[in-house]
């Protein structure tokens, strides 16, 4: 009798048509298990049985974020099996399984989405840029392989993406208000003078529509490098932002002693480009030099340098639309340009309103000279 297929690793697969032979009982969790698709973050049953606890399952948070961190620092180079497997500090032989199971992805899938993802965001923000110097600070060797790759991704070619970031930033806009104003309204219902803009919205001299958002009042401002803690949640961003400063953040901050510390929100994806459930958010605390993080925490260094900075104070539901108006109305007319640094939140706890449900903090978006 043929014995069944064992995989590296110990994993034992059985043919949809062939059962275990007799007397020997089918894989459980307890036993060996039959692989599964992967899930991100799966639950504790599919990763080593120690991991099952907090403690254990925080460390594999620990490790598998700081090799998040360093493909992102390192997307325009090669990416080295054996030294990602290093900076996590598990067995080169195991850690692409450990990586797909906990991702969801493989490690060339993540690799590559980051890569043209990134790229989305450079054609956009540095407009004076050659789409080669963007595919070769993306990590591909030529431009022609950046354009197929992108095209299949994004359905179009960076070129396109790049001209049509006027058109998906107008459609941004009013798909949030329509949001705003209920399923049920329409807000081109009332009755207009013929050729009349519809509400929020001016014609320019040539006829052309166009959405005119609230004045944003803007300051320039140098802030200095801040070394922080932070915790990580991959997930859609909106109300679960705040649930997860609530329910994780405040009482990890609460146990270190740095209730009253400055803090920092890192959104480092764009829902425009990547799908919400993989969209990655650092919630970041101020610590002193020598800090040693606990938990699923890490520490890392906010960069310094010149922001453009924007009050925010308003219900959080509004914040996701203070970001568009800063990122996508107010810079492209400021002569200035995004740079690769994070964009964040910045704030302190006792700035918050809980009774009135208002949040206070500053928009901060890393600029350069055009």
């Amino acid at each position: 009798m043929k014995q069944p297929r064992r995989a590296a690793g110990g994993a034992i697969f059985y043919s949809a048509a062939r059962r275990p032979p007799p007397g020997r009982p089918a894989a459980s969790a307890g036993h060996r298990s039959v692989r599964r698709a992967p899930a991100l973050n799966p639950p504790a049953s599919d990763l080593p049985p120690d991991t099952a606890a907090p403690l254990h399952r925080a460390e594999y948070a620990r490790r598998m974020n700081r090799v998040l961190d360093h493909i992102d620092r390192h997307l325009d180079t090669p990416l080295d099996l054996a030294q990602l497997a290093d900076v996590a500090n598990f067995s080169r032989f195991h850690f692409h399984r450990v990586f797909a199971a906990w991702m969801g992805e493989t490690l060339g899938d993540y690799a590559r989405r980051r890569r043209l993802e990134y790229g989305a965001f450079l054609l956009c923000c540095r407009p004076a840029d050659a789409v080669l110097d963007i595919a070769l600070a993306t990590g591909f060797g030529s431009g022609e392989a950046f354009a197929r790759a992108f095209k299949q991704k994004f359905g179009c070619t960076p070129t396109a993406w790049r001209a049509g970031a006027d058109a998906r930033r107008l459609a941004d806009i009013q798909e949030r208000r329509l949001r705003r104003r209920g399923a049920d309204s329409n807000p081109d219902q009332a009755e207009r003078k013929p050729g009349q803009a519809p509400d929020g919205q001016s014609r320019d001299h040539d006829g052309s529509v166009f959405f005119s958002e609230p004045a944003m009042e803007v300051r320039l401002i140098d802030l200095p490098a801040t070394r922080v803690a932070y915790l990580r949640k991959i997930g859609p961003y909106g109300p679960a932002i705040g649930e997860f400063w609530r329910g994780v953040v405040k009482p990890w901050m609460l146990s270190h002693g740095l209730d009253n510390a400055e803090c920092f929100g890192v959104g480092h994806d764009d829902p425009a480009i990547t799908a919400p459930a993989r969209c990655r958010y650092d919630a970041c605390v101020a610590v002193p030099d020598g800090f040693q993080a606990g938990g699923q925490a890490l520490v890392t260094t906010l960069p310094g340098g010149r922001y453009a900075a924007a009050v925010f104070n308003a219900p959080p539901a509004r914040i996701a639309d203070a970001w568009m108006t800063l990122c996508r109305e107010w810079l492209p007319g400021s002569g200035l340009q995004c740079d690769e640094r994070p964009l964040f939140e910045r704030f302190r706890p006792a700035d918050q309103d809980p009774a009135s449900g208002r949040f206070v903090c500053e928009l901060c978006v890393p600029v350069r000279a055009l």
